[in-house]
């Protein structure tokens, strides 16, 4: 974490804490139910395996906003060296204990403790949503910088035709201050284009009969001959 972090960072940190073992009960396996993150993590997998260096390991990949650490469990049966980064303690803490075998880490995704050209993928499913609209351009630059060439990324966020921001002052009986940032595919798209990041595939599913919006998911990589 940065020695001075910016208030969303200290906000986001401060709330997971507060509600991490009850986060980590409630989705325990929150992949169970969502065939279409399943079947991207898969596609991402494979991609990722296919961008390693010939006569040589996969490179790893990292899980940013790995939270109780499902995810970064998941990529691991799908045969990838993975590594899960959160910027709350008590979820890292919690997805150690869950899942001993693998490795997670307190930090931010916004200024990942990695040198360049580090990572075989990114995988960022519900995490970017609690970054500003401001911190975007940064943020995906720091991802084309840690990615390897021809690198995936997978990003999965709440969407809808509208955008906004929603401000929890509360979640499961925790008094919180968080910060929810809903955005379009397209809005996205056009960041990762920006910051030098190729998009591969875009799809929006409907909500489940729990949740209360779209979910757009989006790979891109960091194209080969950067």
């Amino acid at each position: 974490m940065p020695a001075d972090p910016p208030e969303f960072l200290r906000d986001t940190r401060a709330a997971y804490d507060a509600i991490a073992a009850d986060y980590a009960e409630r989705f325990a396996d929150g992949l169970a139910d969502l065939p279409v993150e399943r079947a991207l993590l898969a596609a991402f997998a494979e991609l990722a395996a296919a961008r390693a260096p010939a006569a040589s390991a996969t490179p790893p990949v990292a899980d940013l906003g790995s939270g109780p650490g499902h995810v970064t469990a998941r990529l691991h049966r799908l045969g990838l060296p993975v590594f899960g980064v959160d910027v709350s303690p008590r979820m890292v803490a919690l997805a150690r204990e869950a899942h001993p075998h693998l490795r997670f880490h307190v930090g931010t995704m916004t200024a990942l403790d990695l040198p360049d050209a580090t990572l075989g993928g990114i995988v960022a499913l519900y995490s970017i949503i609690h970054v500003p609209d401001d911190r975007l351009p940064a943020l995906f630059a720091e991802f084309h910088r840690v990615l390897l060439p021809g690198a995936p990324v997978l990003l999965a966020f709440q969407s809808g035709a509208e955008e906004g921001r929603l401000h929890l002052d509360e979640r499961f009986g925790h008094a919180i201050s968080l910060d929810y940032h809903w955005r379009t595919p397209d809005t996205v798209v056009d960041h990762l284009c920006a910051a030098g990041l190729a998009v591969t595939a875009r799809t929006l599913r409907e909500p489940t009969d729990e949740e209360k919006r779209p979910r757009a998911l989006v790979l891109a990589r960091r194209p080969v001959a950067d």
